[in-house]
């Protein structure tokens, strides 16, 4: 299954995460700061059921 999470902050990151963990073709639709340190470092995602860390993470700027 194919998704774009729209906003890659606390909720969608973590949504995303646990889509993309579970099999899922997930890709991020973030803008600046967000996008770069996604782009360089990944998607790290920290919550009292556990830690999940994407790298690489797909992520764009572009909806389309």
């Amino acid at each position: 299954m194919r998704i774009a999470v729209v906003g890659a902050g606390g909720v969608g990151g973590g949504y995303g995460a646990a889509l993309a963990h579970a099999g899922a073709d997930v890709t991020f639709i973030a803008r600046g700061a967000h996008l770069a340190a996604m782009r360089k470092d990944g998607l790290r995602v920290e919550s009292p059921r556990g830690n999940t860390h994407l790298k690489p993470t797909k992520a764009t700027d572009d909806p389309a």
